[in-house]
């Protein structure tokens, strides 16, 4: 093994550090959700007002996330990061005090133009540590660090507001946060591993000019793929818990504990996926299968499976079938990072993931309103849920097939490595 197959030295250390930067980020995407009914109670809000405030989120994500990624092409992702979780911190504070409706969307605008970078930036700063042989696992983890957020923080956020409010919920998150930065501070260190060219005889320095590389069918594909997933991702962030306690009439006590079930189920099938994909790929198997096809495949499975919940008999299949649905695909989002890295020379990776996660995340805008809107309109709450659910599965079914048929990294690579061209950048390539 040389120096460039393996990681380098305190490369386990960054990725943990960065796991709990993404475990934070997911816990203040959930807190909404969580306390759905009691901030709908409160409020006096309707289901399209809330559907609303949790779109609202995602109104600056995509832009944030792009501006950042361009940034980070130029600047050390240990700054930016820092800058983000205190960005995080700050915000949720003023839940503390009395909100109104207002208050609530303009707090959660401002975090999610703060959190929109953070997927992209940390997936760039944490391969800057491994190369990409070896990127599998890693990226498996800064995923799970999403699902850990909720597994963890659902119990002890949920505590808080049912003996509580929901207010000290926001605020515990602050003062995390604030822990986070603090450790980074004085801990985090930037990677100087370097990749290869995207192709043999394409110098290092050049680039791909963007109109390509947001033409390519395999980056395309992979973008219906994941925005299929993350639509489900993000009516399970707003609506799962006001599902199981409106609709399937569990308490809040016992919805909000449940509403950790699909985060556990999707920490398996990511971990899994993760570590199958870093072990095919090594052992000589293409991208196109290790990567694509495996990830596609999953996701059009969940796709079969979520029509299905309007037709079963009790709530604890529903619940079932929702979970499995909804995450079995979730192993797309291991992927899609490795393959846009794939496809994208080094010093245009941050930008290039930031462009396919803010296009991914637009998901996030429209998923809860729809849902929002269905619940208000639909005869019965339970009958709105389902419906939202079942164009879910539709899209799943529809963006997975997509990506089984046109994600091939091999052969994009050889086209976007004929259109290599040098480059000079404005500003030095330190990123």
């Amino acid at each position: 093994m040389t120096l460039q197959d393996r990681p380098l030295k305190g490369a386990w250390g960054m990725t943990a550090l960065i796991f709990l930067f993404m475990l934070i980020n997911f816990a203040d995407k959930v807190v909404v959700g969580l306390a759905a009914e009691p901030i709908m109670e409160e409020l006096k809000l309707s289901p399209e007002q809330f559907g609303l405030i949790s779109s609202s989120f995602f109104f600056l994500f995509a832009v944030s996330a792009v501006l950042v990624g361009f940034i980070t092409n130029h600047v050390q992702t240990r700054h930016t990061l820092l800058i983000m979780a205190i960005v995080w911190s700050v915000v949720q504070f003023p839940m503390l005090g009395a909100v109104s409706l207002e208050v609530l969307i303009a707090c959660r605008i401002v975090l999610g133009a703060g959190e929109g970078p953070a997927g992209p930036v940390a997936t760039h700063a944490i391969y800057k540590w491994f190369p990409d042989s070896l990127r599998g696992v890693p990226t498996a983890i800064i995923a799970q660090g999403s699902a850990l957020g909720v597994i963890i923080a659902v119990p002890a956020l949920n505590w808080i507001i049912v003996n509580f409010s929901w207010h000290w919920a926001f605020g515990a998150l602050g003062i995390v946060g604030l822990a986070w930065a603090v450790l980074w501070f004085f801990l985090g260190r930037e990677g100087t591993l370097v990749d290869p060219p995207v192709a043999d005889g394409v110098a290092t320095g050049e680039r791909v000019p963007y109109r390509y590389l947001l033409t390519c069918p395999s980056i395309l594909a992979v973008c219906c793929a994941g925005f299929a997933s993350y639509w489900g991702l993000a009516l399970g962030l707003t609506w799962f818990t006001s599902y199981l306690v409106k609709g399937l009439g569990y308490s809040q006590e016992v919805g909000g504990n449940l509403t950790i079930l699909p985060w556990i189920f999707g920490m398996v099938v990511v971990l899994t996926g993760g570590w199958l994909s870093q072990r095919l790929k090594n052992t000589g198997v293409s991208s196109r299968l290790c990567r694509g096809a495996l990830a596609a495949a999953t996701v059009t499975l969940g796709g079969c499976v979520l029509p299905f919940i309007s037709f079963l008999p009790t709530p604890e299949l529903k619940l079932a079938c929702l979970v499995v649905g909804a995450a079995i695909g979730s192993t797309i989002f291991v992927v899609m990072p490795m393959i846009v890295s794939e496809l994208t020379p080094q010093p245009q990776r941050a930008a290039m993931l930031a462009i396919v996660t803010s296009t991914v995340t637009l998901a996030g805008v429209l998923a809860p309103l729809v849902m929002g809107t269905m619940i208000q309109n639909a005869a019965t709450r339970l009958i709105g849920y389902e419906q939202g659910f079942t164009i879910n599965g539709l899209l799943l079914l529809a963006g997975g097939l997509i990506g089984l048929l046109f994600i091939r990294p091999e052969a994009d690579r050889k086209r976007l490595a004929a259109r290599a061209i040098a480059a000079p950048s404005l500003w030095p390539a330190r990123a």
